[in-house]
């Protein structure tokens, strides 16, 4: 069977995976502060993104087998956002608001992608992944807007109901879709642009180690 070329994101490298697994330990405290805080929502999506980057460790019983850290970085921006910069605004946007959040699904996506290639019979090529990313990380919005709406009704947060906002919530939900949609294309390019780049490097080692 023909590699599709995502099994080579898993890197084996010691910098690599020591940069990785220090935001491993980053989130699981993050993860651990938030359920103590009853904050049960971002805890699961913190414990959600720690079990996912883990899963190549685990299945090849290799603790050097890790995700490329820039990737798991992406997917715990809005983590650090709310642990460093919680508040703080850019322009009028919220470093911690939707549109961190939504760039951290689409690298959730591309990790699902690269460990359901990796992991399972479904193959895919880097276009295909990106095309992936961009429309899971759109779907995510209505999910995660479903999971803040069960989580105001029984949990009593404040996510949707109740938050003050000058507008409508429907309206926020409305910019929710639109942050996801942007989101998930800012990150498809991004992530093309880090396969392309990646591409060349393996090219030209290769070349090298030919000569």
């Amino acid at each position: 069977m023909s590699r599709s070329g995502l099994r080579d994101v898993v890197e084996r490298r010691q910098a690599n995976a020591i940069l990785g697994w220090l935001l491993v330990g980053f989130l699981t405290l993050v993860a651990g502060a938030e359920l103590v805080e009853r904050d049960l929502l971002w805890a699961g999506f913190t414990l959600a993104v720690v079990t996912l980057t883990i899963v190549p460790a685990v299945v090849y019983r290799d603790p050097l087998a890790m995700l490329p850290w820039e990737v798991i970085a992406l997917a715990s921006l809005p983590m650090l956002g709310r642990a460093l910069v919680t508040g703080q605004q850019v322009g009028g946007i919220t470093l911690t608001g939707r549109v961190t959040t939504y760039f951290a699904v689409a690298a959730v996506a591309l990790i699902i992608a690269v460990e359901l290639d990796v992991f399972t019979p479904v193959k895919m090529n880097y276009s295909f992944a990106v095309l992936f990313v961009v429309i899971a990380t759109t779907a995510a919005a209505g999910v995660w807007a479903i999971a803040q709406w069960l989580s105001d009704i029984y949990l009593g947060t404040n996510f949707l109901l109740g938050r003050p906002t000058t507008t409508s919530p429907e309206t926020e939900l409305m910019w929710d879709f639109v942050a996801a949609t942007l989101a998930g294309i800012g990150a498809g390019l991004l992530f093309e642009f880090y396969f392309r780049r990646r591409r060349d490097r393996q090219a030209v080692l290769t070349e090298e180690a030919n000569a």
